[in-house]
């Protein structure tokens, strides 16, 4: 039978952007990739059939003279030297790919970890890389949308074929889980520690870098019911998937630890005004609130209102309300704020992992002077990454599914202090501690030692 290459419109795009086109029934292993550029396809404006040995022939999109015919040919085999060379080039070479939002609600966050993960990659390959094999990162901008956030990850998984990826959000893992589970079947991180994407039965692919937003929960509470018995709590989290995936377990929680559920403040995702949910805090008058499913704002203006009524109760947040903003933004009214946090901070220079991040900053990105818990989380997820696929290539079993496997031989795993050292329990690492505000500093403080979350 004859070749047949089938043009797909979506392959109009320029090769700086990395787009393909993919031609079926060429070649020896069945398929060619070539990278193509607009000037080439212009006219491709639907999708569109070239037989390539019947002389010529196109479906319903214009006529081509032999000549054209001829430069198509030759443009289409000079594409071929080039990616034949980036096989060969790609065998000694490992690719990680990530979702981040760049821009959208949480950029600031999206900007920060995209930094962590091609610094954590940089400082890989100097080391070696994957014993020997360098290490290469692509991303795509998923602007905190769940919709351009999987689209942006299976465009990276067409296009890129990685071995891992990380993902910028709690709604866009739960999209993609079945997929991942049933089809890619590789090794998913996450700027989420949602409870559900360490699920092993439901996500067995996925994992969480540190303990999930459940388990911050559970060191909070248990902190309070030690610190306080019968205290009565108050939760204050968004309206999103972010914001509501601890809250069930947390009541359940708090029923086992006798405390007392006064409020639950639930608020859409960038409201400004909050004086109904203030008001209701104000009237129930806990003894402790738990901000959830926020980045920065609203937790510093609603802990400044709170303060000029004359509140007293002291206000706690999960791994995004234990970012130094907060500190900044509050000032003397973050005094006695608290927060769990699974790693070391930029100003904790004894660590030997933040001396290492530092120093490569300083020759680097000297325009960096501080880098916040976001970062470090970004960090964490690389280096969980890059344990397993060393291990994987040493066991031979360097695929998807190989690294996958390894996540489960990870018992103790040191990383260079910015955690405690890491052993995974359903696809997680379920250990943190409370941090407290030093004002006077500016920064967070030890409250407690690690805490690992083997019971509750």
């Amino acid at each position: 039978m004859p070749a047949v290459a089938h043009v797909d419109r979506k392959c109009r795009g320029s090769f700086s952007r990395g787009n393909v086109c993919r031609a079926p029934g060429i070649g020896p292993v069945g398929s060619l990739v070539w990278k193509c550029h607009d000037w080439a396809f212009q006219e491709l404006n639907r999708p569109s059939r070239l037989n390539l040995s019947n002389g010529y022939h196109i479906e319903r999109v214009f006529r081509m003279t032999g000549r054209k015919l001829l430069a198509g040919i030759v443009f289409v085999f000079a594409c071929m030297v080039p990616y034949q060379a980036h096989s060969a080039e790609s065998a000694n070479t490992i690719t990680i790919g990530a979702v981040m939002p760049i821009t959208g609600v949480f950029g600031y966050a999206g900007v920060v970890g995209n930094a962590a993960a091609e610094d954590a990659i940089a400082m890989a390959n100097e080391e070696g890389g994957i014993n020997g094999k360098k290490i290469r990162y692509v991303y795509e901008d998923g602007q905190y949308n769940v919709g351009i956030a999987t689209e942006a990850f299976k465009k990276i998984i067409s296009l890129e074929n990685p071995l891992s990826m990380v993902g910028e959000s709690t709604a866009m893992g739960k999209a993609l889980g079945p997929d991942i589970k049933s089809q890619y079947k590789l090794l998913y991180g996450s700027t989420s520690f949602s409870s559900e994407l360490a699920d092993t039965a439901m996500n067995p692919y996925m994992f969480v870098a540190g303990p999930t937003y459940g388990d911050m929960f559970g060191i909070l509470l248990k902190y309070i019911a030690k610190e306080k018995p019968g205290a009565k709590v108050a939760f204050f989290y968004s309206d999103t998937e972010f914001g509501n995936d601890p809250i069930k377990f947390a009541r359940l929680l708090m029923a086992r630890l006798r405390l007392n559920l006064v409020a639950e403040e639930v608020v859409p995702l960038g409201t400004k005004d909050l004086t109904p949910q203030i008001a209701d805090l104000k009237s129930k008058d806990p003894d402790f609130v738990i901000f959830q499913g926020f980045l920065v704002d609203p937790v510093p203006q609603v802990i400044k209102a709170c303060r000029d009524l004359g509140m007293k109760c002291t206000f706690m947040g999960t791994f995004w309300g234990a970012t130094k903003v907060i500190l900044d933004k509050l000032g003397p009214l973050a005094e006695n704020y608290m927060a769990v946090n699974p790693y070391m901070y930029w100003w904790n220079d004894d660590v030997p992992m933040i001396k290492k991040v530092r120093e490569y900053t300083a020759k680097h990105r000297p325009e960096v002077q501080f880098r916040d818990n976001v970062y470090m989380q970004g960090l964490m997820n690389v280096l969980v990454i890059t344990e397993c696929m060393k291990r994987a290539d040493r066991a031979g079993e360097l695929t998807r599914e190989g690294v996958a496997k390894a996540l489960q031989s990870l018992k103790d795993f040191e990383t260079g202090g910015l955690s405690a050292p890491f052993t995974v329990k359903n696809n997680k690492f379920p250990v943190a501690r409370v941090w407290k505000a030093n004002v006077q500093k500016g920064i967070y403080e030890p409250e407690t030692d690690w805490i690992k979350l083997d019971k509750y």
